[in-house]
This record gives C-alpha cells, structure tokens and sequence, in this order.
C-alpha cells in the first residue's frame, strides 16, 4: 500500500538519564567521566518494567550511562549488546569541570543562572556551547533513526542530550530546551513518524521526565 493513507513507520526513543553522581553533588562534571551511583535498586525495576524489549540499546562513551544501564538489566531487563556513541554524550565545560556551582555562579552575569552553568552559545574554556551540543546531538539522532527506522531505541544518556533530543522533536531554540528539567534515572520518550509529505511534521513527544 502506498499513499497518504499507508501504514507509517514509527521509531521510538525512550530516552533515560543516567544515574546520580552523588560523590559530585554541587560541583561541574559535564563531559568527565565520574562514577554513577547505581544503589536504588528499586528505582532501575521501576524503569525496567516500564521499557519495551526488542530493543536497540545506545549508551554514550561515558560510563555512568554503561552502569545505569547494566543497573537495568540487574533490575530485570534482558539487556542486548549496548551500543556506544560518543556524539550523544554531555555537554563538555573544559576547564570549569571541578568548579562548585556555588563559586561558578558567584561569577556570572547570563540570565541563565540556577538553569544551566552557562548561556546557550557560551563556549566554555576548553569546552564546547550548548548550540555545538545541540548539533552533534540532532545529527546522531538522525542517523541512527534512520538506520534503526521502525524499531524501538532505548538511549541512557544525560540531560543536555536529552534538553537536545527535545528541541529537536518540537523545534525548540537553545535558550528553550534548556527549560527542561530532566532529572536522574528520568524517562523521556519522542517519536519519528515517517513523512507522507515533505512538510509533513516528522516528531512527536509522548512523555518528558517520567
């Protein structure tokens, strides 16, 4: 069958933050690579039962999402191969990464204070803006979508990612993806429908911070 009226193939991300880093409560640690603090045992069931098998699994290059992750699958969850992809990663602070949030927002003049440790196309010393985040992140997900169209895609990331993958799906400016609020071992779910049309709306959101 073919035509508007033809069944259309739906990929869906269910998009989950990676567990706390509690050692490094209040202070900067982006695109470091700090333990996560996997002891909730009753957090990642919750998770669990409330993902779809059949899934394909993409973690980042960071470990905290490979131990929130291998969390799930201790919980319950029979996990496949997990598939890493850097671009999905956090966003990088450079040389702020340390800092206390505390001492680094004595410091700033942005109205984005208390939101996210800087304005949307600050490049942070050594670091990378939220816009070049935003970037990477939407063109990873439109690779993978297309080379995983019609599946299920479990992504354990971080919440710049995520705030990425939600200006995305509604075509959001940096400056309102970063009023998201993403919390620890949050669930998150967008939608690619494929086009009938080439202006057809291509995203939908399901669910953000569940």
């Amino acid at each position: 069958m073919s035509g508007p009226h033809a069944p259309r193939r739906i990929t869906r991300w269910w998009w989950v933050r990676h567990a706390p880093v509690t050692h490094l409560q209040g202070v900067i640690y982006g695109d470091s690579d700090p333990q996560a603090d996997v002891t909730e045992h009753t957090v990642f069931q919750s998770v669990a039962s409330r993902l779809p098998q059949d899934a394909v699994w993409i973690i980042t290059n960071l470990r905290r999402t490979r131990q929130t992750a291998e969390a799930i699958g201790q919980a319950g969850y029979d996990l496949p191969q997990l598939l890493i992809e850097p671009d999905l990663r956090e966003q990088g602070f450079g040389d702020w990464h340390g800092r206390r949030h505390a001492d680094h927002d004595a410091t700033r003049t942005d109205p984005f204070v208390g939101i996210w440790n800087c304005a949307p196309r600050e490049v942070p010393p050594g670091g990378e803006s939220f816009v070049q985040l935003m970037e990477r992140v939407h063109a990873a997900i439109d690779r993978i979508t297309s080379r995983h169209a019609g599946r299920d895609i479990v992504c354990v990331a971080h919440g710049g990612t995520i705030r990425a993958a939600l200006a995305l799906a509604l075509d959001l400016g940096p400056e309102m993806a970063l009023a998201f609020g993403i919390d620890n071992v949050s669930l998150t779910r967008i939608e690619s429908v494929e086009q009938v049309r080439a202006d057809a709306l291509r995203w939908r959101v399901r669910g953000v911070n569940q």
